[in-house]
């Protein structure tokens, strides 16, 4: 009858190899170190990306809410992907023009659209190397270019 795992003096690799094997049976450990999650991600395993605006977009709210959620479309710098991204507050929108380089960060759900917000994972950050928070503040103007 076997005894189950390997023991004595040289069983050290055996051991070893077997437990690295069996960490992939993990669901959260498999998911996290695989690498098909980090090709997915547009920013590629980082928090924040630069991109340039495309277009300003108003996206409609899911059911049961009627609202029209003022978003824009960014190309990304870094590898050329486009995405959708949200542009957060109340007229922060006429911040933002065409061809503006923003920064975008994740929407807090690790790759999760958020809300009423169908497809979009992202949020705006900057505009111009401006805080979207201190431009509607009304503590910095943005840049003249």
């Amino acid at each position: 009858m076997g005894a189950g795992k390997p023991r004595g003096i040289r069983a050290g690799r055996k051991l070893r190899e077997h437990r690295k094997e069996q960490k992939w049976h993990n669901k959260r450990y498999a998911r996290a170190h695989s690498l098909t999650g980090l090709k997915a991600n547009p920013f590629g395993g980082a928090s924040h990306a630069k991109g340039i605006v495309l277009e300003r977009i108003g996206i409609e709210a899911k059911q049961p809410n009627s609202a029209i959620r003022k978003s824009c479309r960014v190309q990304l710098i870094k590898n050329g992907k486009k995405i959708a991204a949200f542009v957060p507050r109340d007229g922060c929108l006429n911040f933002i023009e065409e061809n503006d380089e923003v920064l975008i960060s994740g929407f807090g759900r690790k790759g999760h659209s958020v809300g009423d917000i169908p497809g979009v994972r992202f949020k705006v950050v900057k505009v111009a190397g401006v805080a979207l928070l201190a431009l509607f503040k009304a503590k910095k103007e943005k840049p003249r270019t």
